[in-house]
């Protein structure tokens, strides 16, 4: 065992647990799991028409608005990553900056989140695997009611197996799947910037005040019809944490998660930035209906570009980042509840948080989560406005995660219990990542905009969750009602039974 893991052994050790996880992730490795979650080329070319159709062109300025608010929040996390490179990253860092009640619905609140999200991230596989072979339409030809909804579900389903099996078979094989799959993205992205900037047919200025109509009528104006436009780049540019989330599982944490965190979610910024401009500037008709078609969007505009046999061999990279993005999104999620279990703050604590000692990974918690994923599809089968409202209800509640951390992250600023005043060198004499004096604006930038931001997700409109007839009350307030349903229902069995309970467990503990 080389130096480097010594030293992660030793600083699990002071957090008061032993190790246990296999640690073997690399740099490149962490930056991968960081970026594979974001996937820029899973979430911008499942979102494009969602994001042209409410704000048209110009709706590719939410990316670098969506992309400076996060960076905010990035900084902070790369801050907390530096001194707490432990599992479940999220739930840990807010145990030691406020209550344990705040620690335990961070991590409830994640953990939950990331299960919807694994189930929404998957429905992805139907934006494009239906335009590289008609064959994978396996559900009716895609034309009837639920055709669509259903064939994702299946296909979903699909992908949803294979990341239970990697993932319970061990970390080694998930990091080399990830780290292969996200180098294929990284090329595909910049090879399709190359593409789409080759056949622009107009100039940026053109495309960056191009408000194709929308907002006309509204209350707001276009103001209104922007904050819509803009969940689409909110719903992209999360996920950053999971480098620090698998802390245990990387070589020299504390130098590694926090540069992988802001490497991370900038790589994402400039490819997916330049793909949505130059995509937008290619196309040949600006009021072509196919922009803001879920059947179209993005992948129309690539194959229109790029021609068929080129622009499929897109269409499989893409196929690529959108298997490693969920791969990485259930990686994270079993490492959260495999903290939460640790700490006895689950129910059937032993089994969920034993580690496989022969592939030092958590098997119970990969196929639970599975499991429970499938289980959130197939509860939606009958809806065809699953892509919109179950996604936008998994990023409400990651953006509620978030505050949970930064804000008892400013708290602790105020009353100056944060930044520890041990120094900012860590146990082999390296320099911590800090922020220094930037850091309580930034923290402060963080709250404001996680708070907007979650605010802005959640925000009752029928475009997102009550699109088609018939209009109901509870889809139109789905956020609000399932958001409140998971966290008060968690609250009260944390507050009634689970928190008499909390502590390491004896296997667990250093």
């Amino acid at each position: 065992m080389d130096t480097t893991t010594q030293h992660g052994d030793a600083s699990l050790t002071d957090f008061g647990y032993t190790q246990q996880l296999d640690r073997r992730i690399g740099r490149f490795a962490s930056f991968a799991a960081g970026v594979s979650y974001i996937s820029i080329l899973t979430g911008t070319f499942q979102l494009f028409y969602f994001g042209f159709g409410a704000g048209g062109p110009a709706y590719a300025w939410s990316w670098p608005i969506v992309f400076a608010g996060q960076l905010m929040v990035a900084l902070c996390f790369a801050e907390l990553a530096a001194r707490y490179p432990i599992a479940g990253s999220l739930y840990n860092w807010t145990k030691r900056l406020g209550s344990r009640t705040t620690a335990w619905m961070a991590g409830w609140m994640m953990l939950t989140a990331s299960i919807v999200t694994l189930s929404a991230t998957v429905l992805a596989y139907q934006i494009t695997l239906p335009q590289l072979w008609s064959g994978f339409q396996v559900v009716g030809d895609g034309t009837g009611t639920y055709d669509v909804a259903v064939n994702a579900i299946v296909l979903g389903s699909v992908l949803i197996l294979f990341t239970t099996l990697v993932n319970a078979f061990g970390v080694r094989l998930m990091a080399r799947i990830n780290s292969v799959g996200v180098f294929i993205e990284l090329v595909a992205a910049v090879l399709i910037i190359v593409i789409l900037a080759v056949h622009a047919t107009r100039g940026p200025a053109e495309v960056l005040t191009e408000t194709a109509g929308r907002g006309e009528g509204q209350q707001l104006g276009y103001l209104g019809a922007f904050l819509v436009a803009a969940l689409a780049s909110g719903y992209v540019m999360y996920g950053f944490d999971t480098a620090s989330s698998m802390g245990e599982e990387t070589i020299d944490a504390r130098r590694t998660a926090p540069r992988a965190i802001i490497r991370a979610i900038t790589a994402s910024f400039l490819l997916g930035g330049l793909i949505l401009l130059f995509g937008l500037m290619s196309v040949e008709d600006l009021g072509d209906p196919q922009l803001s078609s879920s059947t179209g969007g993005l992948q129309y505009v690539l194959l229109s570009a790029a021609g068929g046999g080129l622009g499929k061999a897109f269409l499989v990279c893409i196929v690529v980042a959108i298997t490693v993005c969920c791969l990485a999104v259930h990686t994270a999620t079993i490492r959260m509840m495999f903290a939460m279990a640790r700490d006895n703050n689950l129910p059937f604590a032993a089994r969920l948080a034993r580690v496989d000692p022969r592939r030092r990974t958590p098997v119970v918690p990969a196929v639970l989560i599975g499991v429970l994923s499938i289980a959130i599809l197939v509860l939606n089968v009958r809806q065809p406005q699953v892509f919109t409202a179950v996604t936008s209800i998994a990023v409400v509640m990651i953006y509620v995660a978030y505050l949970l951390v930064t804000v008892p992250m400013l708290v602790s600023r105020l009353r100056g219990r944060w930044p520890l005043p041990d120094g900012s060198d860590g146990p082999d004499g390296a320099r911590r990542f800090s922020l220094g004096r930037w850091g309580l604006p930034v923290n402060v930038l963080a709250v404001l905009w996680g708070g907007g931001m979650a605010l802005n997700l959640a925000w009752p409109r029928r475009e997102v969750y009550n699109a088609t007839e018939p209009h109901h009350w509870y889809l139109q307030w789905a956020a609000f009602v399932f958001i409140g349903a998971i966290a008060g229902t968690g609250l009260a069995y944390y507050l009634l039974r689970q928190r008499h309970r909390t502590g390491v467990l004896a296997e667990h503990a250093a």
